[in-house]
């Protein structure tokens, strides 16, 4: 099969498979995933008036405080072109969504067979993770583009051709994912390590940097100047996410989800405390630590909910996201041993193999051996995934087993310290595909060579 027609399939299957989420994922538009109305707002916003706020004809200028420019924008620009609603950004995320499986073609090829590549782009196009989030107004599918690009022209400049394009892109999905804004800095220091003395490696890194370093600064900027902060992210920061990140290694998953909504339903403080306590006896756990998350929830959580005026909402969540930051340290300080060793191991699993590509409405109605069989192959991947640095290590595809362990590494010590959900981890498993394609593909041709 030519590189054209291989091409060809791997598009045809991504875009068949968007279309099925699309069509699949329709009845949650309007009732679940609310992070997807402060989107639209920004994106609708930014198409009609070039204004970066929630809050566009207000008298007052009100700076956002919580989402990043990076999605807004291409939000905006699908709001321009194709029209509003979910539909016009389903349609233009199921094009980013065939895009990726492309990039992770040509990722291939570098370093391994054109069939392997084949075989790694067709995977990515079954990935239902991926069209899964493509149906939604999320940051997830662009991030992941965004991020898988990169690392393409990162691996690209390594071998000498400019390192500027990918400092430019990893800027943008920075922008898009706050979480990714330490990423450059993680590739280079991964080529110094791989390629000391190499001097296409430290060129590439220092134009890639200087590059990066130059697109965020607007950002930096409109932080700087409307909520007077050095910042990239003034809400939207570490404060919420250590505090969720604290409880959600204390608490187990759908508890802590339904105590979210018992909290949310309740507020007046005494029938909370009565209905916690009946929901305790009925999970047969202790009450003590479920009546401090729920109070924590609401305490905090009230600071920014009360103020009405725009702009006093605005500082308000500022303010919220501090209170966050010292109750989750109080928090991790009631146990920290144990509270690492809960992130460095349920943590990570819950990032890495808790992926559950089915409608939100539905997964609670999931049973515990569903959800089990789900998660188990997710666990494979990841092995083989590992497996694969090995191989193009062994191979003398060092750069590029560097840069792509370097990216799972980054993600994974992002996310193990502060909050996870696997689909924190999703612009990084294009490469874990590649990287598990990879590994089959090397164990198959051995086992072929013995038994031959």
């Amino acid at each position: 099969m030519s590189r054209t027609s291989a091409r060809a399939v791997i598009v045809v299957l991504a875009l068949a498979h968007a279309a099925f989420f699309i069509v699949y994922q329709s009845p949650d538009w309007a009732t679940e995933w609310t992070d997807q109305n402060g989107y639209t707002m920004l994106g609708r916003a930014l198409a009609d008036t070039g204004r970066f706020t929630r809050y566009p004809e207000y008298p007052r200028f009100v700076p956002e405080v919580i989402r990043t420019p990076g999605y807004p924008v291409f939000v905006a620009a699908v709001n321009r072109i194709l029209g509003r609603g979910q539909l016009p950004v389903a349609i233009a995320q199921a094009a980013v969504f065939a895009a990726i499986c492309l990039l992770v073609q040509a990722l291939a090829a570098r370093v391994a067979r054109d069939g392997v590549a084949f075989a790694a782009g067709v995977i990515t196009a079954l990935y239902p993770p991926l069209p899964y989030f493509g149906a939604l107004t999320l940051t997830e599918v662009l991030t992941t583009f965004l991020v898988t690009l990169g690392m393409y022209l990162w691996v690209r400049a390594l071998g000498g051709r400019g390192g500027w394009a990918a400092g430019a892109v990893l800027a943008w999905a920075a922008l898009t994912r706050p979480s990714f804004q330490y990423l450059p800095a993680a590739l280079a220091a991964a080529a110094a390590v791989v390629a000391p003395r190499g001097a296409a490696a430290r060129r590439a890194s220092v134009l890639m940097l200087v590059v990066f370093a130059a697109v965020i600064a607007p950002w930096l900027l409109y932080n700087a100047i409307y909520l007077r902060m050095f910042t990239f992210t003034p809400a939207g920061g570490i404060g919420r996410t250590l505090w969720e990140g604290s409880w959600q290694v204390a608490l187990p998953g759908r508890v802590q989800a339904t105590l979210t909504r018992i909290a949310d339903a309740t507020p007046d403080r005494i029938a909370l405390d009565n209905r916690v306590r009946g929901y305790a006896d009925q999970v047969q756990m202790d009450s003590a630590p479920m009546l401090r998350y729920v109070h924590q929830w609401q305490d905090i959580r009230r600071i920014w909910t009360e103020p009405q005026e725009p702009f006093e909402r605005a500082w308000a969540r500022v303010a919220a996201d501090r209170v966050y930051m010292q109750v989750g340290l109080d928090n991790i300080r009631r146990d920290p041993l144990r509270h690492a060793w809960r992130r460095a191991t349920r943590g990570v699993l819950l990032l890495w193999v808790t992926e559950i590509p089915v409608r939100y409405s539905a997964i609670n109605r999931l049973s515990t051996a569903a959800i089990r069989a789900i998660w188990l192959p997710q666990a494979g991947l990841m092995l083989a995934a590992i497996a694969g640095v090995f191989v193009l290590w062994r191979r003398n595809a060092r750069a590029e087993a560097g840069a792509f362990a370097a990216l799972i590494i980054y993600v994974t010590a992002v996310h193990a310290v502060l909050y996870s959900e696997a689909r924190y981890a999703l612009p990084a498993k294009p490469i874990v595909l590649l990287l598990a394609t990879i590994a089959a593909s090397h164990a198959i041709s051995r086992w072929v060579i013995r038994s031959g």
